[in-house]
C-alpha cells in the first residue's frame, strides 16, 4: 500500500514539473496567495501605526468649567489631550484611552464632556450630554450609586486631573504636594464591585426605565 501511494506521489510531481501549463497554474497560485497576504498585512500595520500616539506627561492638577473641559476633547487643543468628566472629576484619558475616547473611538462622544448623566443612566440620548453644567439631581439612588461606581473605575485606570466646576464656583489652587497625595490616593484606590470598566460599556441610544 506504502508503495504504490509512493508511485502515484512521484506520478503526480512529475507531471507537475514537466507540464508548461500545470507549472503556470502553480505559479498563479503562488502569486495569489502572495498577493493575498501582502494586501492584508498594510492593513493591520496602519493600525497600529495610528494606536501608536506619543505618551503625553502627566497634567498638572487644575479644575474646569464645562466650556474649559470642551477644549479637550481630542481635537481643539494643541496636544490633543482628552479629559472626560465622571461625578464631577475629571480625568485624562489621553494616553491610556485615546483609541476608545479618541476621534473615531467608540465612546468619542465623551471627550470634553461630563459623561455623568450618560454613563449613570446607560444612554446616548442628546439629554445625557448637556452644554451646561448638570447637577445631576434628578438621578435615583440606583443611578447614583452606578455613577459613583463608574467614578471608582475611572480612578482606578486614568490620572484624576481636577474638579468639574459648578456655575460661579471658584478653582482650587492645588500645590504639588497635593498632586502627589493625590496619585497615592489613587493608586491605592479600592476595587468597584461592577463588572468592566467603561471600555466594556454598551450605551443604548435611549435611556433605561428607572
Amino acid at each position: 500500500m506504502g508503495i504504490q501511494t509512493w508511485e502515484v506521489s512521484k506520478s503526480l510531481v512529475t507531471e507537475l514539473v514537466t507540464s508548461p501549463l500545470n507549472l503556470l497554474l502553480l505559479g498563479v497560485c503562488v502569486f495569489l496567495i502572495y498577493k493575498i497576504f501582502k494586501i492584508k498585512r498594510p492593513a493591520t500595520d496602519s493600525t497600529e501605526e495610528k494606536n501608536d500616539s506619543p505618551i503625553l506627561p502627566k497634567m498638572k492638577r487644575q479644575d474646569f468649567t464645562v466650556e474649559d473641559l470642551a477644549v479637550y476633547n481630542g481635537e481643539a487643543n494643541e496636544e490633543k489631550r482628552i479629559l472626560v468628566a465622571v461625578n464631577q472629576k475629571v480625568f485624562d484619558v489621553t494616553n491610556k484611552g485615546r483609541s476608545m475616547y479618541g476621534k473615531g473611538g467608540p465612546y468619542a462622544v465623551f471627550a470634553g464632556r461630563d459623561a455623568s448623566r450618560a454613563l449613570a443612566t446607560f444612554s446616548l440620548d442628546s439629554s445625557a450630554l448637556k452644554d451646561t453644567f448638570d447637577d445631576l439631581s434628578d438621578l435615583n439612588p440606583k443611578q447614583l450609586e452606578s455613577l459613583r461606581e463608574w467614578e471608582l473605575q475611572f480612578k482606578e485606570k486614568y490620572d484624576l486631573v481636577g474638579k468639574l466646576l459648578r456655575p460661579s464656583e471658584q478653582p482650587t489652587e492645588y500645590s504639588d504636594t497635593e498632586d502627589d497625595q493625590t496619585d497615592s490616593t489613587a493608586a491605592a484606590g479600592p476595587t468597584s464591585k461592577s463588572g468592566g470598566g467603561a471600555d466594556s460599556l454598551r450605551l443604548r441610544a435611549s435611556g433605561n426605565s428607572n
